[in-house]
């Protein structure tokens, strides 16, 4: 392709981008990809400079206005700035300003580079009259409708030395927090969901009806000034405006600086990037801007951007690359993960080659194929994940994701249950991705009691291949446990012996040990009572299992998925025959407690809380977490906290460890 046929091209595809992502809201390439377009044409028309026109993206703002919205007029057009995107560029922007005003050094105000909507806010006399987009930047969209639903920005100002025209110029944005919570509304009603904060802020302000708009919430933050009348009352600095802006009540935000020459500004930059990550909304970089009024107008404009002024951008968190493969991944708890495999691209600084697609419907819903050209994002320290696929490159033998039915690891079978996102390996006991996971449940306080098998241990038991299942654990010997780091001869015989004693134990706890999704400690008290034997439980069937109380469709699928699976079955055996004596613990109902609530709290003199529970719900009362007007009684023990203080506000009755003993044993006529 000639320059000159490369260079057509360049311009007719940056308008197409500009117009996806300015008027559609709908970005199709990331901001990397699109710089590096733009910098390309700009090197075109600076070896052939007879060939700019005014069509050219060098010679206006990109975007241009809604013709659905009035159109404004700028008074002070909206001007893009120009982007340094290495250190050198930067210092090359202070060397033109240092140059331009023949200054050693400059003062320089420095602050976030938000990634939203720009927005022109009119006042006349404190009033808030009208709300425009940048648009082209010299017209745009009125929006005033829209930008009054936004709570952050102020209808009046407040005091009265403020000009008596003023066009505050700022950012519209949605924080992490409000997005997030956008895009789960829209999942919930299998409506599309918006690909990022910026395009979810555009699209909301964009709205027809502001009664959309204002169910949408939207932040704003105002950085700099359009037209000022009198002249005489714009403030001398940039900084100087800024903080004149927080006293008539507009928002600022809080991380910005007034910095001397090059050094100062890199120190901004380089400490902007280690807060980035923890910020609450978008930001792609940092913006540097001569703080003096004057000499801003000293340096003037080029055609598109100011030449006091320049965006430091940070690397690209977000690239292009295509998928070679979807793989899934199990988690320790059983969970399936889909997991692209791609060529390797370079975001935010670190190379990536695998991310991740959460589950199946969201690779259905984001529709991602195998081959795709696919938008990848990093931000920090976050997993890398697949944001969209670029559709109109999608080549003819892409081939869709298909969820496989059995575990890559254990070979067990992948459930999903009604109503979950997230598919399942049903290997627990069995599953090596799951072995860690199940035994620390396994071997808790409230399911098999083991004590001292903690995760240190467990990590050294599995990484040495010496406990593949529960059931190894009723196997190990003095030697095995003696040898492990940090594993003396004694707390060896302490562990054994905690696990001597975990093998008398109530059949209710062994059905929790097991790990079964959706079975906690009251169901499982539940199964064992109406089963009385593990056997009897693994041969239910699922009509058999809904007879049970608290057991619906969800838990009974979930039971009989585990149960059913093989392998768990095998390792179930495998307990038994190392000599588990599993009872049922027989319910010793008190009529007098049967539906009263009780709250446990504070230290018991003889009992511990897990006891007195365990007494409790044999009585027919029942155990609750927190104190309402409902609970029958607390019981207090030593450096009881907030329960108590509660109970005495509400006047329910506190008792103790003595009292209660009292209305256990109490008569049951």
């Amino acid at each position: 392709m000639t320059d000159s046929a490369r260079y057509a091209w360049l311009k007719d595809e940056l308008a197409r981008l500009d117009h996806a992502y300015y008027v559609l809201d709908d970005p199709i390439l990331p901001d990397i990809e699109y710089d590096q377009f733009y910098r390309e044409l700009i090197a075109i028309e600076q070896s052939h400079p007879d060939w700019v026109t005014l069509d050219s993206p060098s010679q206006r703002v990109s975007g241009q206005a809604n013709n659905l919205f009035t159109e404004v007029k700028h008074v002070v057009p909206m001007l893009s700035l120009n982007n340094a995107l290495e250190n050198d560029e930067a210092i090359a922007f202070d060397r033109r300003c240092r140059e331009g005003l023949e200054l050693p050094e400059i003062n320089y105000a420095a602050e976030l580079k938000f990634d939203g909507l720009a927005i022109s806010l009119r006042y006349e006399n404190g009033i808030l009259m009208q709300a425009a987009t940048r648009g082209d930047g010299f017209s745009g969209e009125d929006v005033t409708a829209n930008i009054r639903t936004i709570k952050a920005i102020p209808l009046k100002l407040k005091g009265s030395h403020f000009p008596e025209v003023m066009d505050v110029r700022g950012e519209v944005f949605m924080s992490h927090k409000d997005f997030n919570a956008l895009n789960q509304q829209a999942i919930d009603k299998s409506e599309k969901t918006f690909a990022n904060p910026r395009n979810a802020a555009a699209g909301s302000l964009r709205q027809l009806d502001p009664k959309v708009t204002a169910q949408r919430t939207l932040s704003f933050y105002a950085y700099g000034i359009g037209q000022c009348e009198p002249p005489q009352q714009m403030p001398q600095s940039h900084s100087q405006l800024l903080d004149a802006y927080q006293q008539w009540g507009l928002p600022v935000c809080e991380h910005r600086a007034v910095v001397k020459g090059i050094d100062g500004l890199i120190s901004f930059y380089e400490k902007v990037g280690q807060l980035r990550d923890q910020l609450p909304y978008d930001i792609d970089g940092v913006v540097y801007k001569v703080n003096s009024r004057e000499q801003q107008e000293d340096l003037g404009f080029v055609s598109r951007a100011p030449r006091f002024a320049v965006a430091h951008k940070f690397p690209a968190q977000e690239a292009l690359t295509t998928v070679l493969g979807i793989d899934v991944q199990v988690g320790r708890t059983g969970a399936i993960t889909p997991v692209a495999r791609l060529a390797p691209v370079v975001v935010g600084g670190v190379t990536v080659t695998n991310a991740t697609l959460h589950n199946e419907d969201e690779v259905r819903r984001k529709d991602i194929h195998i081959g795709d050209t696919v938008v990848v994002r990093r931000a920090g320290d976050v997993i890398p994940e697949v944001v969209s696929a670029i559709l109109e490159k999608r080549p003819v033998a892409a081939a869709s994701f298909i969820m496989p039915t059995e575990c890559p690891v254990c070979g067990s079978h992948i459930e999903k249950l009604e109503g979950e996102a997230i598919a399942r390996c049903s290997g627990g006991l069995f599953c090596p991705a799951q072995r860690k996971q199940a035994l620390l449940h396994f071997a808790q306080r409230r399911a098999m009691d083991i004590e001292g098998l903690g995760e240190k241990i467990v990590d050294q038991l599995v990484d040495l291949q010496i406990v593949r299942t529960p059931a190894d654990l009723y196997q190990l010997g003095l030697m095995a446990l003696a040898n492990l780091e940090r594993m003396g001869e004694k707390s060896a015989e302490n562990l054994l012996v905690a696990i001597q004693k975990s093998r008398s134990n109530t059949l209710a706890r062994f059905i929790f040990a097991l790990g079964i999704r959706h079975v906690g400690e009251s169901t499982a008290k539940d199964l064992a009572k109406y089963f009385g034997s593990i056997e009897a439980l693994m041969d239910a069937k699922e009509e058999d299992l809904l007879q049970v109380n608290d057991v619906g469709p969800v838990v009974a699928k979930s039971l009989i998925g585990f149960l059913q699976e093989s392998h768990n079955r095998e390792v179930i055996e495998q307990l038994l025959a190392a000599g588990l004596q599993l009872e049922v613990e027989q319910s010793q109902i008190n009529p007098a407690l049967v539906g009263k609530t009780f709250v446990l709290t504070g230290t018991l003199p003889t009992m511990s809380r897990d006891q007195a529970k365990v007494l409790l719900e044999n009585a027919g009362a029942k155990v609750a977490g927190s104190v309402s007007a409902k609970t029958s009684y607390v019981v207090a023990g030593e450096e009881a906290g907030s329960k108590l203080e509660k109970a005495q506000q509400l006047g329910v009755p506190v008792i103790d460890e003595a009292e209660l003993l009292k209305l256990l044993n109490s008569s049951s006529n």
